[in-house]
């Protein structure tokens, strides 16, 4: 899907601002970027900020830039670069150029130099530790370094050593010569360059100084013609630098940095750190695990491009800090799946079932829509034989009042086939069902006179003989609280949900989902949403559960809210 097929969403306080600057001319068309560090994988959060850059461009004439910060040679590596680029790709857009930060080194250091020459910059040779200490607080200004004073010809030649590799890592930084006083922080001397003996993916060891995010940020988009950077609140108070960087330098254009709130959604973490963690702990089966919420994870898990775009155009763009309930993405991909899924029938836990007047060795090939608010889809072939498999949970030997489905005596419809009626029931020596003995009543076939004859309950099933083997995964949420990393008190990690991933080795499959591949879609009736996992075979199907067909979350979530421990 190209960017000019995407619908335009809502308003909201960027699109009113962008609105109006470009109809007092202040632009001919509107150039966005996204800019991810490459040292992990991209998550819903991303996604958001992705799918605004990209709307803002494209609604007015413009273009979006991909570029990688990469400016952290320590912690960046090719794959996440390979990553970031399909998981962009995957949600639908397609950037106009692939630009890293690193492309602009040398321009970066000349402005350094730059800003050296004007009295606006000066190498510090104090450690980390005292010029954190010196910064002082939100309500006690800080301390200027006794090497503020340097002139600008020692600056440049300690610099420039620097640049030569002529120093240790830590021994010298070049720090902006703003105001120590400053009510914000930020504009305290900020640290420009560090000497980072580091071997960069893309430039080698070509550098052994690299400039902080807050350098490169705003040059960089100045050098990309950028006319609006998009950021997440946490820049706000970052914004000054922004502007005092960009107002002091020869950039050739002059973007406006605008904020708006980041996504924070609930039972999950959306942390870069603690993602990792929970990669590199091994609480997880790496960064594409579909309980995290990486895009990786959701699209493994069967989260479709569609229901993440609409997810993030339906929360909406603000300055507010808000938790979005898991449930609502859920709902976004249900929206989704239900009217496009095709349905199919799958046992999960399977009790068999003996249909005692159905001939032996003889299979019978029932016709089911694909999709039932879709005929002209068609349909699909069920095999049936005088053996099926039902859910274990649908029949109960001693069930209560108001169960309406398999019991002694007790009569359900069969999906697509005719009822039955549960005739005896086949223990073991220890008093487990082993299997159930049942009659069918032919006039209940479709097309028969009592076809339209009704019973309470109705279960799906597939053949003993003729269905599929296959492993289905079962996935949940993460965590089970709404807000895990919350409670300074305990890890996060001690808030992990042990039925996140529940595993079913022994399920059964309608023989046709053999034919399935990664990217298709189900609904297994009565079930909930799976799309084959990728490491799957048609010799050895495995499917993920992408979503539950309700929001079995909805009510424990309140619940936890009465008690004083839901959102905050």
């Amino acid at each position: 899907m190209s960017n000019a097929d995407q619908p335009t969403g809502p308003t909201n306080f960027i699109r009113n601002r962008i609105r109006k600057e470009v109809a007092e001319g202040l632009h001919e068309r509107v150039i966005t970027r996204f800019p991810p560090e490459p040292n992990g994988f991209l998550h819903i959060g991303h996604a958001k900020s992705i799918v605004l850059n990209f709307a803002m461009a494209r609604e007015f004439g413009g273009y979006t830039n991909l570029r990688y910060d990469d400016t952290n040679p320590a912690r960046e590596e090719q794959r996440y670069i390979d990553a970031i680029r399909e998981d962009v790709a995957w949600l639908g857009f397609e950037w106009k150029n692939e630009c890293y930060t690193s492309d602009y080194f040398q321009t970066l250091y000349e402005y350094a130099e730059h800003l050296i020459e004007q009295g606006l910059a000066y190498v510090d040779s104090q450690d980390a530790d005292t010029i954190r200490a010196q910064r002082g607080t939100l309500t006690e200004p800080g301390t200027p370094s006794p090497n503020r004073d340097r002139g600008a010809d020692e600056n440049l030649e300690i610099f420039r050593g620097m640049r030569a590799g002529a120093y240790e890592d830590g021994s010298h930084v070049l720090r902006a010569k703003i105001d120590m006083a400053a009510p914000n922080i930020n504009l305290r001397d900020p640290v420009l360059y560090r000497i980072r003996r580091a071997r960069h993916h893309r430039t080698g060891d070509d550098w052994c100084i690299y400039p902080s995010y807050d350098f490169a940020h705003g040059q960089s988009d100045a050098i990309e013609h950028i006319t609006h950077s998009l950021c997440t609140l946490e820049f706000e108070d970052h914004r000054p630098l922004y502007d005092w960087l960009l107002d002091n330098l020869p950039v050739p254009a002059r973007p406006r940095q605008i904020e708006f709130s980041r996504l924070n959604l609930d039972f999950t973490v959306l942390s870069k750190r603690r993602l990792n963690r929970l990669v590199e702990e091994g609480y997880v089966d790496g960064w594409d695990d579909p309980r995290l919420p990486t895009i990786a994870g959701m699209r493994r898990r069967g989260f479709t491009p569609e229901s993440i775009r609409r997810f993030c155009e339906e929360i909406g763009v603000t300055k507010s800090e808000s938790v979005i309930p898991f449930g609502v993405l859920e709902n976004s991909l249900r929206n989704d799946l239900n009217e496009r899924a095709p349905r199919t029938m799958a046992v999960l836990e399977p009790l068999k079932v003996v249909l005692t007047n159905f001939p032996e060795g003889q299979t019978e090939w029932l016709e089911a829509p694909i999709h039932p608010q879709k005929p002209e889809l068609g349909t699909r072939s069920i095999p049936l034989t005088r053996e099926i498999l039902v859910e274990r949970g649908d029949f109960m030997e001693e069930p209560p009042k108001k169960f309406f489905r398999l019991k002694p005596g007790g009569e359900v419809r069969l999906r697509c086939a005719f009822i039955i009626r549960c005739d005896k029931v086949i223990k073991d020596e220890s008093g487990n069902v082993l299997e159930l003995h049942c009659s069918f009543d032919p006039e209940t076939r479709t097309g028969q006179p009592g076809a339209d004859r009704k019973v309470k309950g109705t279960i799906h099933w597939v053949s003993a003989t003729e269905s599929l083997s296959a492993r289905v995964r079962l996935y949940d949420r993460l965590f089970n609280v709404p807000n895990p990393a919350s409670d300074k008190e305990t890890d996060f990690t001690d808030h992990l949900n042990p039925e996140s991933l529940v595993i079913m080795d022994g399920a059964r499959i309608e023989p046709h989902l053999a034919e399935a591949r990664p990217g298709d879609f189900f609904q297994f009736e009565r079930t909930g949403y799976f799309i084959p996992d990728p490491a799957a075979s048609p010799e050895k199907p495995v499917f993920n559960r992408a979503a539950t067909l309700r929001d079995s979350w909805a009510k424990i979530e309140k619940q936890l809210q009465q008690a004083g421990k839901g959102r905050t």
